[in-house]
């Protein structure tokens, strides 16, 4: 079996302001975001609440949703902190001549 990627954006169109893009991959909303170096992608919309985590504040590897304050860890979609109990999706991310692809299956 192979692994199947989907292109979801290139790196050029994250913002270099808020370091956040919001994609849209098979009808739902992506989050695609720049920490350091690396490219990382969760779900967009907070489990919390109808916000937008591209709309929220990056700092040390976590995203903070612009609503109510909670605040996930990037990497892992794990809440860090009240109100927040529900973790975020992470999507594996490959990055190959600026086109930022995710896994989405197993052929």
């Amino acid at each position: 079996m192979s692994e199947q990627w989907t292109l979801l954006a290139e790196v050029a169109d994250i913002s270099p302001d808020t370091g956040t893009l919001r994609a849209v991959l098979d009808g739902e909303a992506v989050c695609v975001y720049k920490v350091d170096d690396r490219i990382c992608a969760t779900q967009d919309r907070c489990p919390h609440g109808n916000a937008s985590l591209a709309e929220g504040y990056i700092e040390n590897g976590t995203i903070e949703c612009p609503l109510h304050q909670g605040v996930f860890d990037i990497a892992s979609g794990a809440p860090l902190c009240p109100p927040v109990t529900t973790p975020i999706k992470v999507y594996a991310v490959k990055v190959e001549d600026g086109h930022i692809y995710v896994r989405t299956g197993q052929a």
